[in-house]
């Protein structure tokens, strides 16, 4: 892993109207032409997401979207496209055009940011044809107001700062899986079984990310597959906690002492991306569905599905044989979360480590305004499993601590 993943990096989203300049701060943000800058409307079709390192901040991703008030047939999708990107936005930068200042536009944008509490800029562009008096005028009527020309570095600079200032104010408490469930200088075992669904020559990403995690938290890891782990734990002094796939959680818990905390990379993810205690509830529903009840299984990454597939395989051949019923299955792939919720009687998510956590958020929110109960693989393979309460108990042991 070269580049920090999308889904590790603040996204900070440019909103706005056509020709509101949008494209040409985000390259000027940026510092490349890497979006397409023309006088016609509806240059921009779907969202263009770029990765870069933003000083001293850090690694962001930058976004931008096409306009909004694009009320053609082909423009309501577009429309469609850019309100989606709400659900993964860190930080909003909403561009206005002072000479085609649509403040409906503006008020209906400021109202979507604050129901997903959103932070956000106004940010006027093109101030290089705006004269000074033109200028002062707006600066009293928004205050808070940032003024721009993608053609002066000077305002690129400006706006560079007061993206820091407010990534900066987002918390990055949870952006550690491990800071606060055991302290630094723990020893961690990771269990990795190589099954014909492990990438050959690499390991997955929630692995990657838990390794840097160690050491990010002055923590100690081994690596082990199941055949080995007996043999790993025996050859260590102490150890703090396992973690291992969720799919050989049966096999893993027979093997660690009942006395060494054991979880999964999904329910690590859970916990830091969205809540674990609502995705334990999550799983216990599956004992309340129905014969005829739908099933939709949130799938976070595009990959190939083979007889080990944990969501279209494992997970519907283990609640069959814990219910006795055939459910219907439907899948929703990467970012294509359905709007409408109502057919579904649940949710079963997969860790999530390709998505950010704010959108994980969204998508807990989101079922728990439709009623609908929340699960991810990993934490619905511990409840199939038995050993929920096990699993789940470092993250219990935290919220004592709390």
């Amino acid at each position: 892993m070269h580049n920090t993943p999308l889904s590790s990096r603040k996204h900070v989203v440019i909103y706005g109207n056509t020709n509101a300049g949008k494209s040409a701060l985000f390259n000027a943000v940026l510092g490349q032409s890497a979006a397409i800058v023309s006088d016609e409307k509806g240059t921009t079709t779907d969202p263009v997401i770029k990765a870069m390192e933003l000083i001293p901040f850090g690694p962001i991703a930058l976004v931008d979207t096409a306009g909004l008030d694009d009320i053609s047939n082909i423009g309501n999708l577009r429309v469609k496209r850019t309100v989606q990107m709400l659900s993964r936005t860190d930080l909003a930068i909403y561009a206005i055009d002072p000479d085609n200042f649509d403040i409906d536009n503006m008020n209906k944008s400021i109202e979507r940011f604050n129901h997903r509490n959103i932070p956000y800029l106004l940010v006027f562009t093109k101030i290089d044809l705006l004269n000074e008096q033109d200028i002062n005028k707006l600066k009293q009527q928004y205050p808070n107001a940032l003024f721009i020309s993608s053609h002066i570095k000077e305002t690129i600079d400006s706006l560079k700062v007061e993206i820091n200032k407010q990534l900066s104010n987002i918390s990055d408490d949870d952006d550690s899986q491990l800071a606060g469930l055991i302290p630094k200088g723990s020893n961690i075992i990771m269990c990795v079984p190589c099954d014909s669904e492990a990438p050959k020559g690499r390991l997955i990403l929630p692995q990657v990310q838990l390794i840097r995690d160690c050491l990010d938290n002055g923590m100690t890891c081994s690596v082990a597959r199941d055949t080995e782990l007996s043999n790993c734990i025996n050859n260590s002094r102490k150890i703090d906690l396992v973690v291992t796939d969720s799919q050989a959680f049966k096999t893993v818990s027979k093997i660690v002492p009942d006395n060494i905390p054991l979880t999964s990379f999904s329910m690590l993810l859970a916990n830091q991306r969205g809540d674990v205690n609502i995705m334990s509830d999550g799983a216990k529903a599956i004992d309340n569905l129905k014969p005829g009840d739908k099933i939709l299984m949130a799938e976070a990454c595009t990959h190939n599905s083979t007889h080990e597939d944990i969501g279209r395989v494992k997970i519907p051949r283990l609640i069959k044989k814990r219910t006795g019923i055939d459910f219907e299955y439907e899948f929703s792939i990467a970012h294509d979360f359905p709007e409408d919720l109502s057919p579904y009687a649940m949710v079963i998510h997969c860790g999530g480590c390709m998505i950010t956590r704010r959108e994980i958020q969204n998508r807990i929110a989101f079922c728990m305004e439709a009623g609908i109960p929340i699960t991810n693989y990993g934490v619905l393979l511990a409840y199939l499993n038995g050993i929920l309460d096990r699993c789940s108990q470092i993250f219990r042991i935290k919220s004592k601590q709390d």
